[in-house]
């Protein structure tokens, strides 16, 4: 027979067992880290808890290196080397390691190359890469034929819909093209966007471009929205302070009448894909858009 002395002592050990396992998952939550021994925890360590970027990654390429969660390594490592300004550094990482990862993983690794693109002024390929993503959501690659994805976040997932998705990339174009100058064509980018899924933010951005372009009366219209909350994001007091500065700004300009004086970007496969796109989403009214019709008009123009 055991002891009662025995068993309080198993008792006692197995409650202090209990209370570490406790203190160690309470530990990993916190600090939003893994559990267990493989380099790729041990990267996440270093990353999240010693706060060592530089060890943070050498353990990162270790974790790739022994095929240890490589889509996870090579997204956290690529965070790392962004913070570090070795931006061009992690585009080569993920070019050349994406081949390792699964192909339900290509979408989120494009994600995070367009992110270094814009932190790196790559803005060439940014644009390629984002006309591409958008190729692929017409194209029914994307989203399956499903109405709603599953996204992550900060760790965060929530559902997102093909509109919220498309209208997101047509704005990081939008934004691309303003990068080059190019603000017509940015602005029909910006257009079709809130077309799509209207938001405040987007049309702060349409209307910078509109102002670029010395076109100061379509600026103010499209920003009153936001100042009258108009537009979905409105009622959030920065995007009311944004648009506020802007008229603001457009208030020590006169107001010449609007010119068209650019030359757009867009080829004719791209703009029929996204034609194609608003056709299932939109009443069977008109066969083009509005915006579709400027673009055709505009080239008729160029070339007489």
């Amino acid at each position: 027979m055991v002891s009662s002395s025995s068993k309080n002592k198993m008792m006692m050990m197995m409650s202090s067992s209990s209370r570490h396992n406790e203190k160690d998952q309470l530990f990993h939550i916190l600090h939003k880290v893994p559990q267990g021994d493989t380099p790729y925890v041990k990267a996440k360590h270093a990353q999240l808890v010693e706060k060592d970027p530089e060890a943070a990654i050498v353990l990162f390429w270790k974790a790739i290196n022994a095929g240890d969660r490589v889509e996870s390594a090579l997204k956290d490592m690529a965070v790392v080397m962004k913070q570090l300004n070795r931006t061009e550094e992690a585009i080569e990482a993920i070019k050349s390691f994406r081949g390792c990862c699964p192909r339900q993983a290509q979408e989120s690794l494009d994600n995070v190359l367009i992110d270094l693109y814009k932190k790196c002024g790559k803005v060439d390929e940014q644009i390629e890469l984002l006309k591409r993503k958008l190729r692929l959501i017409y194209r029914g690659e994307i989203f399956n034929g499903k109405p709603t994805k599953t996204a992550r976040s900060h760790g965060k997932k929530f559902q997102v819909s093909v509109q919220q998705e498309t209208s997101r990339l047509l704005g990081n174009l939008g934004w691309a093209y303003m990068q080059k100058s190019n603000y017509l064509t940015a602005e029909v980018v910006y257009r079709k966007a809130q077309m799509i899924d209207p938001d405040a933010n987007k049309a702060c951005s349409l209307g910078i471009c509109l102002i670029k372009q010395g076109r100061y009366y379509d600026a103010r219209l499209v920003l009153e929205e936001i100042s009258q909350r108009k537009i979905p994001g409105s009622e959030e007091i920065r995007a009311r302070n944004r648009a506020a500065d802007l008229l603001m700004e457009i208030n020590t300009f006169e107001l010449p009448p609007s010119d068209v004086s650019d030359i757009l970007g867009l080829d004719d496969d791209f703009l029929n894909g996204l034609q194609l796109l608003m056709n299932e989403w939109g009443p069977a009214r008109s066969k083009r858009l509005p915006i579709f019709e400027e673009i055709s008009s505009f080239r008729d123009q160029l070339a007489c």
